[in-house]
């Protein structure tokens, strides 16, 4: 089954970070979290990615691109100015589409444009700045569930967020019994990770966000959603990168749950 993941937004919220690059770029640990998401679906034997490419494109292709000889020990001629690879080692055995499809598109267009790629009657879509744990073989099969039993078209990864304001709790006296920064939120938002039907396609527009296609499906009860109470966390701001780098040393980190064996 193949993945798109829209990795074509430059993240204005974060301008130190993507001024020069795309979001999905931004590096957690040695890896830019492009990568991070590509190994959640990669565990679970998803390895057919279609990345939508839009501000600064080139930077992701150049990544790829690049990436063979980066792996392995290579002989440059810098006469006729050709590379032999001298080893055969990749760090992943993943298939990457590198799919245009414009700086200023949104969402809705960046997913019908790569889709045109996907002849499969079902497909994943990914945002490309979430990170989770989240069991994709069970969102998978329930989503599956709730095609049968109720005619779903699409299913969302709902995931509870962190509150951006620490939370206090106090007795009568206002003194202060416990304190905690960023807690979880209790509510359930859109936390990515989806499973779209071919049929789903009908409900996007181009010009609009995924998110306006969804609310279309919602309208009509085609949309289902996946419970996910595990690690989620969304990369939208600067302290977000400094967050998930610090997991990532601390090795707390999503790749240490995923699939059961």
């Amino acid at each position: 089954m193949k993945t798109i993941i829209l990795c074509g937004g430059r993240g204005w919220r974060m301008n130190e970070e993507t001024e020069f690059k795309p979001k999905a770029m931004v590096r957690v640990g040695e890896w830019p979290i492009l990568i991070h998401i590509m190994n959640l679906y990669g565990q679970y034997d998803y390895k057919e990615f279609l990345l939508c490419l839009g501000y600064r494109g080139d930077l992701i292709r150049e990544y790829f691109f690049n990436l063979v000889k980066t792996a392995n020990d290579v002989e440059v001629d810098l006469v006729g100015g050709e590379i032999k690879l001298l080893t055969d080692k990749m760090p992943w055995d993943y298939k990457v589409g590198l799919i245009e499809t414009g700086e200023l598109a949104d969402t809705a267009e960046r997913v019908l444009i790569a889709a045109k790629y996907i002849k499969d009657k079902q497909f994943l879509v990914s945002y490309g700045d979430d990170v989770s744990d989240v069991n994709l073989d069970r969102l998978i099969s329930y989503h599956n569930k709730q095609k049968k039993r109720l005619g779903i078209k699409a299913t969302i990864t709902v995931a509870h967020p962190s509150s951006h304001y620490g939370k206090v709790w106090a007795d009568k006296r206002d003194v202060v019994k416990k304190f905690a920064e960023k807690p979880k939120v209790k509510e359930y938002i859109n936390g990515g990770f989806m499973v779209f039907e071919q049929e789903a396609l009908k409900y996007l527009r181009v010009g609009e966000a995924l998110e306006d296609g969804l609310a279309r499906m919602a309208d009509r009860k085609k949309l289902g959603q996946y419970r996910h109470d595990g690690f989620w966390h969304a990369m939208n701001t600067v302290k977000d990168v400094q967050y998930l780098n610090n997991l990532w040393q601390q090795k707390k980190t999503w790749e240490q749950s995923g699939r059961e064996k």
